[in-house]
């Protein structure tokens, strides 16, 4: 009996105590609904979030792979998407490529420019007379071969066409050459006649002064002053002549090529320019040639003059360059400005790239302005130096280099030949910090359209604005040179970038678009399956079964 009631309370205490274990359960579900999930396994919360991405993203054909289909179904999208990868990334491929290697493109403005914004050309006019020859002024050579005969002969040998003298040892070691170019030196006045400027009749002598160049003695007309285009220890005498006190009345600090003029400048500034187009605004010069005064033995049976257009921060090379103006010829030269400027966003780039020099790129041994005339120039001067031991006394150069002598002259030939022959800037024996002549990145040059008619100065006799021409000068050759711009406006080129961030950016969405179905937010959601919506699914775990 009492072992009877002892297994009854034994059984009723087992089961009171399964009872409350129950409610314990229970009770512990309620306090902690995390202790009845599981932590997920990456590989399955993976798959889960692969198919939900797959089922609702926007890229073409992804929902197709979150779907029960079809084996062979799955593999043509798969075909179909590694082909539409490839041809997205082979296209941006190229637009990187093309972006990297040639960032800069070459297109006209938008809007035209008045001719007023730029200056007038630098006019540089060459007579063929080298000096005069002139029996009654004692100009002419005589039986009696003096040295200062000697010396003008020297000279003319550095510019006309004339054989070198085979002799390891000079004539003379002390040659002046400036000295004996003034001494030959025509009148001036009796060459430059009248000289006509925006609608006033001006003398030339306050218009043309005289430059040293590769042609002797030449006259240039709206030329930068010495001390803004060279550097202070070139030898500035042997270039040109300008008295000091003739610049103050013209500002010539207040433009350049790269800024332009300044935004309160006049109109009647320097470089000079003008506010009208045709030939009435221009600048017209009145040039007489005596055939008595000719020395045909320098240049042969040739007269005239030779002219040269250009901007004013650039020097000439006369031999290379040039219109030839002939007797009794009245000559019309209409001026088209071909202008190439640079957006601020290719100034930003390496030279390498934009395939231009700014002037703080390339700092000229000689030059303060770099251009592309005056590199090859300094170019040309230095490797004369290196081959020869000299330079023409028409080159830029310093007090301690030495000017060729007529032991020289083939020397000198030979170098111009050499540098005609190679480009510049791909010469293996010049080093390229020397003669890497790249164009500049704003530059101006002014193309012609010539026109010329019969000149007859006869009939001038009854003409009383010429009286200057009948009494002062008799027995000469005329011409008339009338340059002046052929219209008021005239469309600048641009170098400008190929794509800028914006264009690149919006060239590779396109792509993406186009093949894929890609956008900005395409790319967040990948981000946000991958990670956010990743952690969130693992963290939550998976109820227990």
């Amino acid at each position: 009996m009492p072992s009877t009631v002892h297994s009854r309370n034994m059984s009723e205490s087992k089961d009171f105590t399964i009872h409350m274990t129950d409610e314990d359960q229970t009770l512990e579900k309620y306090k902690n609904p995390k202790a009845s999930y599981k932590r997920k396994s990456l590989v399955r919360g993976v798959k889960e979030i692969c198919g939900e991405f797959c089922s609702n993203t926007s890229i073409h054909g992804f929902q197709y792979f979150g779907q029960q289909r079809p084996r062979k179904e799955i593999c043509f999208w798969i075909i179909v998407f590694v082909i539409s990868i490839y041809l997205c990334s082979s296209i941006i491929v190229r637009i990187y490529v093309k972006w990297r290697e040639s960032p800069v493109i070459v297109s006209f403005s938008d809007r035209s420019t008045p001719i007023w914004n730029i200056p007038f050309p630098r006019v540089t006019i060459c007579p063929e007379v080298k000096r005069s020859i002139n029996v009654l002024n004692g100009k002419n050579f005589t039986s009696d071969f003096n040295r200062t005969q000697l010396e003008d002969t020297l000279t003319l040998m550095h510019m006309c066409d004339a054989e070198s003298l085979f002799e390891e040892e000079p004539l003379l070691r002390d040659m002046d050459f400036v000295r004996s170019l003034k001494r030959m030196l025509p009148e001036y006045d009796r060459y430059l006649l009248l000289c006509y400027w925006s609608g006033d009749w001006i003398s030339c002598d306050r218009l043309f002064y005289p430059v040293y160049t590769d042609e002797g003695i030449c006259y240039a007309f709206n030329s930068l002053e010495m001390a803004h285009m060279y550097r202070d220890d070139v030898v500035k005498s042997n270039m040109r002549e300008v008295p000091d006190d003739e610049w103050p009345i013209y500002d010539t600090g207040r433009w350049s090529l790269e800024e332009g003029y300044a935004a309160a400048t006049d109109l009647d500034t320097y470089p000079r320019r003008l506010a009208n187009s045709g030939a009435h605004a221009g600048l017209v010069v009145y040039l007489q040639c005596f055939p008595h005064e000719l020395d045909y033995t320098c240049n042969g049976p040739m007269e005239g003059y030779k002219v040269m257009l250009h901007s004013p921060d650039d020097v000439p090379s006369v031999s290379k360059h040039f219109v030839r103006i002939s007797m009794d010829k009245e000559v019309m030269i209409a001026l088209k400005p071909k202008m190439i400027t640079t957006s601020p966003e290719v100034a930003a780039y390496e030279p390498a790239k934009r395939l231009c020099f700014m002037n703080k790129d390339r700092q000229l041994a000689f030059y303060k302005i770099y251009s592309q005339k005056n590199c090859e120039r300094e170019c040309l001067t230095n490797y004369t130096l290196k081959e020869c031991g000299c330079v023409h006394f028409s080159m830029p150069r310093s007090n301690d280099t030495p000017v060729c002598l007529e032991n020289n002259i083939d020397c000198q030939l030979y170098a111009q030949r050499w540098m005609s022959a190679y480009t510049l800037a791909t010469v293996a024996d010049t080093p390229s910090d020397d003669c890497n002549c790249l164009p500049a990145c704003t530059s101006l040059e002014y193309e012609t359209e010539i026109s010329e008619g019969y000149y007859d100065a006869k009939a001038l006799k009854g003409y009383k604005k010429f009286y200057k021409y009948d009494f002062a000068s008799p027995g000469g050759k005329t011409a008339v040179v009338s340059i002046y711009f052929k219209e008021i406006q005239f469309i600048t080129s641009r170098r400008s970038e190929v794509y800028g961030f914006t264009d690149l950016l919006a060239n590779f969405g396109g792509v993406f678009g186009l093949f894929m179905g890609i956008s900005i937010l395409s790319v967040v959601e990948i981000l946000y399956h991958l990670s956010l919506r990743l952690w969130s699914n693992l963290t939550h775990g998976v109820g227990e079964s």
